[in-house]
């Protein structure tokens, strides 16, 4: 580049900071004579400055001007040329420079865009090989899995941090609440009936648990023992006994009046009734107690009454209630899902009884069913479980041949199987009646005192018709058991031909093994031919009458020197039975394989009666005369 070039162009920059007009196309020779282009107009000469030498700019003269220039800008001095002797012709002028605008700086970011992939389609992009792509899929499915798996652990954390969250606030709350109790807020808990209730059903079931005989521990991988079983063959084996002192002791002098062994809804279950302890005053004079064959311990319920219970019954439609006959002649309902008194009794007027509650029996079906009831006094009565306000039919079983008055002292009854309206009851003078709830065909409601079952010298003291559960009808059978040490067998006439005149009827047979009064007598609840009995000498005798009519099968002393007075059958196996002794101890024992049965069994029962019915004997009108060793009865 020249020299005039570049005195050119630092002129246009001085010029364009004062705004003087370009020097483009004007031009100096050197001595400051302006130099037009042909054609164009002269301008105004332009000043030069002055240099140190007084000549006219030169390359070097014009750069310091320059820098003065810039100086004078910087500071805001006005610019004055100088004058000289040798250039008089020369006007000073002062030259201000324009305002010079602020200068700003500004950022700016610089995005390199990237440039767009050409993407040129041809056959061989177009056929290309999968296998090419697939380490790109591979490599999008392992992301893919890696974030899972990262969003999945961060889950767990966020839960694990929730869940340590509440579980240090609850630790706040529970300290909060935990507090030393004042000794007035621990009576008040143990005064509290519903902490007498928690600890009641709890200790039940520890007692339950405690009390079964099953083995948790056994180890099944170890060979069983070798031995013979008790209860094999003609033995018989004590399961347990139920016992309490508190409503048991000797001073209670307790009975069992009448239990029910293996109730239909719960077959561990048995009940039991007892007299009242006359040393303690403040105690109930009657108590009926449930007994679990896993708690021995204690009674599963006790229930009170104001009475002394003689006669107590489940109910066999309804699995919580309990009936229960007191020698005031109440009848009391109690219901195991309330607390010991009864729900429901009957009220103490002529309407229902006033004598003493031997008997009672529920007949019907699980829609229509009927409590049937009788006292000493002769008066049946038949009640709706729901209703006890007064009886639903009261019959009253009057006997004119008595000479001194027409009651019938009722100690037992019983229905035979299948019948809701003929019933056989059993008195104190020792003779067995049929009795109708209604009047029916050749019969009217009330005593056939025509035909009479004359067999006992002494008080009826059980009565119990044969189960029908087989191919053969037994459900005539009957058999009675009495204070004369007799157990007899009957055949209940037919209901078709009820007699019109007095009639006597004799046993089929009379079993006098007995060696004290015998208190009770029950067919088997599965086996035909068997049936047992008890007695005050404390013995429970098992007969099987296809095997020996002589002769009980087995023969056990339970209690030594203390009355038996009541048995139950189990209904569902036939194993067991329950014995009520006069001691207050209810013993449950097992028969074992007695209670087994084959299918000839009722064939053969149907022959060994009609061998002993070939045998009747005659009736002895004062048995105790002719029986040497036994007391003589009215």
């Amino acid at each position: 580049m020249s020299e005039r070039q570049i005195s050119r162009d630092v002129d246009d920059i001085v010029n364009a900071l004062i705004g003087a007009p370009s020097s483009r196309g004007t031009d100096s020779a050197g001595d400051g004579t302006p130099l037009s282009m042909p054609g164009t107009p002269l301008r105004h000469p332009v000043p030069q400055l002055a240099g140190p030498s007084g000549l006219g700019l030169s390359l070097s003269g014009r750069a310091s001007r320059q820098s003065d220039f810039a100086e004078h800008v910087s500071t805001g001095t006005p610019l004055v040329r100088s004058t000289s002797s040798a250039t008089d012709n020369v006007i000073e002028r002062v030259i201000t420079p324009r305002t010079i605008p602020d200068l700003i700086d500004v950022e700016q970011e610089v995005f390199e865009l990237p440039q767009k992939e050409r993407v040129i389609y041809n056959k061989e992009v177009q056929t290309v090989d999968v296998e090419e792509e697939t380490p790109h899929v591979a490599d999008e499915e392992e992301i893919r899995q890696r974030i899972l798996k990262e969003r999945e652990v961060e889950a767990e954390r966020i839960r694990d941090e929730e869940l340590e969250a509440e579980s240090v606030q609850l630790d706040k709350e529970i300290e909060q609440e935990i507090r030393e109790l004042t000794e007035e807020e621990r009576a008040s808990i143990l005064a509290a009936p519903e902490f007498h209730e928690f600890v009641e059903q709890s200790s039940k079931i520890l007692q339950r648990a405690l009390n079964d005989g099953y083995d948790y521990i056994r180890d099944y991988t170890v060979g069983t023992e070798s031995g013979v079983d008790d209860s094999a063959g003609k033995r018989v084996k004590r399961v347990c006994e139920f016992w309490d002192e508190r409503y048991c002791n000797l001073s209670r002098l307790c009975v069992v009046r009448k239990k029910q062994l293996k109730s239909n809804q719960y077959p561990e279950l048995s009940l039991a009734a007892y007299n009242k302890n006359a040393a303690a005053l403040n105690e109930p004079d009657g108590v009926v107690a449930v007994w679990n064959l896993h708690l021995l311990e204690r009674p599963e319920f006790v229930f009170h009454s104001q009475s002394d219970v003689l006669s107590v019954t489940f109910s066999p439609f309804h699995s919580n209630l309990i009936f229960g006959g007191t020698y005031s002649g109440q009848i009391l309902l109690w219901d195991t899902r309330s607390k010991h008194l009864p729900v429901l009794k009957t009220p103490l007027s002529a309407a229902g009884h006033t004598h003493p509650v031997y008997a009672m029996q529920m007949v019907g079906t699980q829609n229509a069913h009927n409590l049937i009831t009788s006292s000493t006094d002769g008066t049946v009565c038949s009640w709706l479980v729901d209703m006890l306000a007064q009886p639903q039919e009261t019959l009253e079983l009057v006997h004119a041949g008595h000479s001194k008055t027409g009651e019938v002292a009722i100690t037992t009854l019983d229905f035979p199987a299948n019948e809701t309206t003929t019933f056989w009851i059993g008195t104190e003078e020792g003779n067995v009646y049929q009795a109708n709830r209604y009047d029916r065909a050749g019969a009217k409601a009330g005593l056939n005192q025509y035909d009479v079952y004359r067999g006992h010298a002494g008080p009826v003291m059980g009565l119990h018709f044969h189960p029908l559960s087989g191919p053969v009808d037994f459900s005539d059978l009957f058999l009675t058991c009495s204070v004369d040490w007799t157990v007899k067998l009957w055949r209940a006439k037919s209901l078709a031909k009820p007699s019109t005149t007095p009639h006597t009827i004799s046993p089929l047979y009379s079993f006098d093994e007995a060696d004290d009064y015998v208190y009770d007598v029950k067919w088997h609840s599965l086996h035909p031919s068997l049936f047992g009995t008890v007695d005050g000498s404390g013995k429970f005798d098992v007969w099987n009458l296809n095997a020996d009519t002589e002769v009980p099968v087995v023969s056990t002393t339970v209690s030594q020197g203390r009355a038996l007075n009541k048995l139950q059958w189990d209904r569902k196996e036939g194993r067991r039975a329950a014995l009520g002794g006069s001691d207050g101890r209810l013993y449950v024992y097992d028969i074992g394989d007695m209670a087994l049965f084959k299918e000839t069994e009722w064939t053969d029962l149907q022959k060994t009666i009609i061998n002993v019915s070939g045998h009747t004997q005659t009736v002895v009108e004062d048995l105790g005369s002719s029986r040497s060793g036994r007391p003589s009865l009215p």
